[in-house]
């Protein structure tokens, strides 16, 4: 059976294949990306079918892209809960900007899948790839921002 650190080694590598990236999740896990919310972008995905449409999204935007075995560092590990940080280097269909993203990705495993991943990244450096005018595109704040 897998761990969490062997279940996020598997995941990190099939990110271009989203049907077998996904299946590596329990049929009723969570994949969490709370700082998408900043962005105005749905910040939970429920089940394999929602992943597997995420991912292939995550692929529209940046076509190329991927995690190399050396821009992973695994920080704390157990056999149930990993927690990483790891980049991507893409580029940004929309644009044809590279942007360098840091993630930070925290997996719990249970029974040989994935039951939830929690990844964070910088929003603010996706917003400057995909717009064109990069976050100026997005317009000025209200009297409340939300992060969370």
């Amino acid at each position: 059976m897998k761990d969490s650190k062997a279940l996020l080694l598997e995941y990190l590598a099939s990110i271009r294949d989203p049907e077998r990236a996904a299946s590596l999740f329990a049929q009723e896990a969570a994949f969490e990306l709370p700082f998408l919310r900043s962005l105005g972008v749905a910040p939970r995905y429920t089940g394999r079918r929602e992943i597997t449409a995420l991912l292939h999204q995550l692929l529209t935007l940046y076509p190329n892209f991927a995690f190399a075995p050396d821009d992973i560092h695994i920080l704390i590990e157990t056999p149930k809960k990993t927690f990483a940080e790891y980049v991507a280097h893409a580029r940004a269909a929309a644009t044809g900007r590279t942007v360098h993203h840091l993630f930070t990705g925290y997996l719990v495993a249970e029974a040989g899948e994935i039951r939830l991943l929690r990844e964070t990244f910088n929003p603010l450096a996706m917003a400057q790839a995909q717009l064109p005018n990069g976050v100026t595109d997005i317009g000025p704040p209200g009297d409340e921002v939300h992060a969370f």
